[in-house]
């Protein structure tokens, strides 16, 4: 049984920020001085879990009023392909509407943008280098 909930305590911000620190740093050699940076103070945390077992995490926070921005969406590579990270992107979409967003964007690693288009999202950048890693921004509309 999965779930997703929003990182209300302490432990549970801890364990948001240790399946990003699994994912980005360890596994894709992303910099933790980059992967932990000033934003996680002001936006809400998400972790996911497999019976008590954290294995998914991501973050968001408005950047504008009414637009929210997706990050550091992760998932443990042992729990990949079993619809984890759509769970984790609907609770986040579930809550940018409740906060009044009226549209998320993100900086998706080019090799996942098929994953965020089956959710909506379009493609609008070119792509470019995050932490060393390609990237494109990609948008949705909430009210679409």
């Amino acid at each position: 049984m999965q779930k997703v909930k929003i990182a209300e305590t302490e432990l549970e911000k801890e364990q948001a920020f240790e399946i990003r620190r699994k994912v980005f740093v360890d596994e894709q050699q992303v910099p933790l001085h980059i992967e932990m940076d000033e934003y996680d103070d002001e936006a809400t945390h998400f972790v996911g879990y497999n019976l008590q077992q954290p294995i998914a995490a991501g973050r968001i926070r408005e950047i504008e009023s009414g637009i929210g921005k997706v990050e550091r969406v992760s998932v443990l590579p042992e729990f990949r392909g079993q619809h984890v990270g759509v769970l984790m992107m609907e609770a986040m979409e579930k809550y940018a509407r409740s906060a009044g967003m009226s549209s998320l964007k993100l900086n998706s690693q080019s090799y996942a943008i098929p994953f965020y288009e089956k959710l909506s999202y379009t493609v609008t950048s070119p792509e470019f280098l995050d932490a060393g890693i390609p990237h494109r921004t990609m948008e949705k509309n909430l009210h679409a």
